[in-house]
């Protein structure tokens, strides 16, 4: 998997801070996106705690997690406009047709939409489709930040698990 966000290049660490969010923002994209390298269906899909946490189902939270923060806060649309569950709790569960390259896919393509739709947008400028009320572009940024960093984790932990029992 990629390296931590730490190692990112000094012209990042020098860089205006929107230019800091965007790269450890990817960073943690990618991170979570390499967890499924590699792997066949079956351990992409594979259970390992009682929860439905898979590393295919993390993959598919972190997509879902891209368009509530990233379209639902920002366009206004309601998650049933969006296609996307109602609930986080809802975008672990896999269906017949998730695979690892369906769902790679479709969070590379999020992550992609994600970028394109904050280009306008200042930090400091309000959003105002979450459901906590209007809040600063900057405190999206870190929310999905702390949720990519935690899922990360969770998958770095899983992964090992899984290529153990190989």
């Amino acid at each position: 998997m990629p390296t931590d966000p730490g190692s990112l290049s000094a012209t990042v660490r020098s860089a205006p801070v929107r230019a800091q969010l965007d790269a450890f923002l990817d960073e943690h994209r990618r991170h979570l996106a390499a967890c499924l390298d590699g792997l066949s269906e079956e351990e992409a899909c594979r259970r390992l705690v009682p929860s439905r946490t898979t590393l295919l189902g993390l993959v598919k939270h972190a997509t879902f997690v891209e368009q509530v923060w990233f379209d639902e806060a920002i366009t206004c649309r309601s998650r049933a406009e969006i296609g996307i569950p109602a609930t986080p709790d809802e975008s672990f569960v896999l269906d017949d047709g998730d695979t690892v390259a369906s769902v790679g896919r479709a969070y590379e393509s999020v992550c992609s939409a994600s970028r394109a739709r904050v280009a306008g947008i200042e930090l400091d400028d309000l959003v105002h489709g979450n459901r906590r009320g209007p809040m600063p572009l900057r405190w999206v940024y870190l929310h999905v930040l702390r949720e990519l960093a935690q899922h990360g984790g969770h998958a770095d932990i899983l992964r090992e698990q899984v290529l153990a029992g190989r």
